[in-house]
């Protein structure tokens, strides 16, 4: 496959950018984001057969069921390191080897409906926290060990409402080419 037509299909909304300034607009449409989120990737996914759900959204990719899993580890995730910033200063977050939990048992041949479950509850316990920030506590920062980087709350709300429409695209991609 040709190597622009593969990273279309890797990131087919583009890689996350950090807007300067992230203007309140920005975090309320973040936010409204992640709180659809776990709705728009069920109606999506939820009358999919096996074999569908067994089918890599790219060649060399993971498979439906791998992504929808995939989801709810990281945003999962990401609600943990929230909290440690809001907790802690600054914070070193620990980091987790996501293609190593995608090739667990559980991601590989678990039902679909638990991560969707999961994700749901995670998200309205995180939109429900996300929403009563303060701008103070949206520049906390939390800091991760690959490269140092530090990242402000603000800037991770923008990046998992970018994480799940980029996986949402995966999925609504692979549905359009198949015909699904």
């Amino acid at each position: 496959m040709e190597e622009i037509a593969l990273e279309q299909l890797r990131y087919p909304i583009g890689k996350y950018e950090i807007p300067n300034p992230i203007t309140d607009h920005h975090i309320e449409e973040w936010i409204q984001v992640l709180e659809h989120l776990p709705n728009r990737l069920a109606d999506m996914v939820s009358s999919l057969s096996d074999s569908q759900l067994e089918t890599p959204y790219r060649p060399g990719g993971w498979t439906v069921r791998q992504l929808v899993h995939h989801i709810a580890d990281s945003h999962h995730h990401s609600y943990i390191r929230f909290k440690w910033a809001l907790t802690e200063e600054n914070p070193t977050i620990k980091p987790y080897f996501e293609k190593e939990w995608s090739k667990l048992f559980d991601a590989k041949t678990a039902p679909i409906q638990l991560s969707l479950d999961h994700l749901k509850a995670v998200h309205a316990k995180l939109v429900y926290l996300l929403k009563g920030l303060s701008k103070e506590q949206l520049q906390r920062k939390f800091t991760h060990p690959e490269g140092n980087e530090q990242t402000t709350l603000e800037e991770n709300i923008g990046r998992y409402a970018w994480h799940g429409n980029h996986h949402l695209a995966h999925i609504e991609n692979l549905l359009d080419r198949e015909g699904w």
